[in-house]
């Protein structure tokens, strides 16, 4: 599984529709797409400013196979929903999630 990782400045007045726009417009595009395997947005109550969006897919080569057009669409529907003033991503990682077998003792 690989994880994308991506943390947004939003005004703290605004968390909340960027939340619902994000899962109406960005999850459900997304998930669209063989291999996305679920959405998670994690909130820390030290920052009201900081979202954190968690995407879990099956692997990278069906992360990387959404087209870039339908990435671009999907971003420009959201800055339109949004304002593109009222957010800004300021962190993007991707990890590969690894799992170990435990042993029966």
């Amino acid at each position: 599984m690989v994880i994308e990782w991506l943390k947004f400045r939003v005004p703290e007045t605004l968390r909340e529709t960027f939340i619902q726009q994000d899962e109406a417009i960005w999850t459900t595009a997304l998930a669209q797409y063989p291999g996305f395997m679920g959405k998670e947005v994690w909130l820390t109550a030290d920052n009201p400013n900081e979202v954190v969006c968690v995407i879990q897919w099956a692997d990278m080569a069906a992360w990387k196979s959404i087209p870039a057009d339908v990435l671009e669409a999907t971003e420009q529907q959201f800055s339109t929903q949004m304002g593109a003033d009222n957010y800004e991503l300021v962190e993007a990682q991707a990890y590969q999630l690894r799992k170990f077998a435990r042993s029966q003792s």
